[in-house]
């Protein structure tokens, strides 16, 4: 039996146009399977890079966002660290303006006859130093400084506590010393303290005061708050008022012509106590003023206003 052969296999194509005639193109089949597979490798192509593309859309979008998110976290940071720049300098100058309390507080101190204190914090003491260390951020340290600012007013406040009830009274014995003049229309000085010719007669006298010249009737001020222990005649003085003050001081204002305040009055610095005048023993209108400590006399100039103090 003969065997036929096999013929290839042949793919025909036509082509037909609108108004002409139609033609057939005669495709072997294995140009048909390369078209084919040239089709699908350029599909799958497209695919692929439009896949890509779209990858390459969504990284880039996310690295749009991650750019954004990095650029907001910098400003952040520069503006953490510029408030932590903004807080240590505050911790600075209220360190400076700590210290300058400090000074005035022993100075205070000193006034009010209080010990001093050694008020200033231990990192400032002179010493050795050792030990680990850790690291610590801006914002760590800034808050440390402000706790040690925190910590140093609330031992100021202590000190104040302690302070101003001795400086109150310091500054009451102050007020309630003799100092300045008694008079306001001070005409100079007419007799000093200490031994003088006797005004009335022959021969010298002890002199306890001064003898201030001033018009009659002008107004005689305590110098410095007290209470009023005599208020009237005082022999030799006439009208006279003597105060006593702190620390065993009494002043005597004597040869009034009218009085203001009488005895057991408590009396301040510069308050009205009467009026010149020439009662007593006197040679003319002016006022005596004594100062005591202990009951022995003082001169009075050391205790008058620094201007007539050297007169």
């Amino acid at each position: 039996m003969k065997r036929r052969s096999r013929r290839p296999v042949r793919y025909t194509l036509f082509l037909a146009r609108s108004g002409g005639e139609s033609r057939a193109l005669s495709l072997p089949g294995w140009a048909v399977a390369l078209f084919l597979a040239l089709l699908t490798l350029w599909t799958g192509a497209n695919l692929y890079l439009w896949h890509r593309s779209r990858e390459a859309r969504t990284l880039e979008v996310r690295l749009q966002a991650l750019s954004q998110e990095a650029r907001r976290l910098s400003l952040a940071l520069e503006a953490e660290r510029a408030k932590n720049g903004a807080l240590s300098e505050e911790a600075r100058r209220t360190q400076r303006e700590l210290e300058e309390i400090k000074k005035a507080i022993e100075e205070l101190r000193r006034r009010a006859g209080l010990s001093p204190l050694n008020l200033l914090p231990v990192r400032y003491q002179e010493g050795g130093q050792g030990g680990g260390a850790v690291a610590v951020s801006p914002s760590e340290d800034a808050l440390a400084g402000w706790a040690e600012v925190r910590a140093e007013v609330l031992d100021l406040k202590n000190q104040l506590r302690e302070v101003v009830p001795a400086l109150e009274r310091t500054l009451e014995v102050e007020r309630s010393l003799p100092r300045g003049l008694p008079l306001r229309g001070y005409e100079g000085i007419t007799s000093f303290f200490g031994m003088r010719k006797n005004p009335f007669g022959p021969g010298y006298e002890f002199h306890d005061g001064l003898d201030l010249a001033a018009p009659y009737g002008a107004p005689v001020y305590a110098t410095g708050s007290g209470v009023v222990a005599q208020a009237g005649w005082m022999g030799a003085y006439g009208l006279a008022v003597l105060l006593d003050h702190a620390e065993g001081y009494q002043t005597l204002y004597g040869h009034l012509s009218r009085l203001a305040v009488r005895p057991g009055q408590r009396v301040e610095k510069g308050q009205v106590l009467g009026y010149v005048g020439s009662t007593g023993r006197s040679t003319g209108p002016h006022l005596h003023y004594s100062v005591y400590r202990h009951g022995t006399p003082r001169d009075p100039r050391p205790y008058l206003d620094p201007l007539w103090a050297s007169r």
